[in-house]
C-alpha cells in the first residue's frame, strides 16, 4: 500500500507564497506521475499541476492557466517527494490541495493514490 503525506498548506496574506510538500510511502517500485489538484467546496477537482517522468524524454510539466507564472512543481524522484511552490497568491487559489501520485508497487501492479488534502487559505 502507498500512502501520501502532505504538509506545508495554511493561511496567507494576498501576494504570499506557500510551498507544498508530499511524500509517498509504501511499496514503491517507481513513481511516473506526481501532481497537485486542488478542489473548491461544491466544484470539481481540478488539476493544478503535475510531473511525469520518462527514461526516455526526462521530466515534462504540465499547469492549469491559472498556476503558470506563479507556481512550480517540482520532484524528488531519491525521496518520492513532490512539491508545489505556489508564489502571489490571490482568493480564487483558496482551496484544498491533494497530491496524486500514479506509479508501480512493489508486487510490479501500477497504482494511482490520493492524498487526504491540505488547506490553502488566502483571505480576500
Amino acid at each position: 500500500q502507498v500512502r501520501l503525506m502532505e504538509s506545508g498548506g495554511g493561511l496567507v496574506q494576498p501576494g504570499g507564497s506557500l510551498r507544498l510538500s508530499c511524500v509517498a510511502s509504501g511499496s514503491i517500485l517507481s513513481l511516473k506521475t506526481m501532481g497537485w489538484y486542488r478542489q473548491i467546496p461544491g466544484k470539481e477537482r481540478e488539476l493544478v499541476a503535475r510531473v511525469v517522468s520518462s527514461d526516455l524524454t526526462g521530466d515534462s510539466t504540465d499547469y492549469a492557466a491559472s498556476a503558470k507564472g506563479r507556481f512550480t512543481i517540482s520532484r524528488d524522484n531519491a525521496k518520492n517527494a513532490v512539491y508545489l511552490q505556489m508564489n502571489n497568491l490571490n482568493s480564487e487559489d483558496t482551496a484544498v490541495y491533494h497530491c496524486n501520485v500514479e506509479g508501480v508497487n512493489g508486487a510490479g501492479n501500477p497504482f494511482g493514490t490520493w492524498g487526504q488534502g491540505t488547506q490553502v487559505t488566502v483571505p480576500s
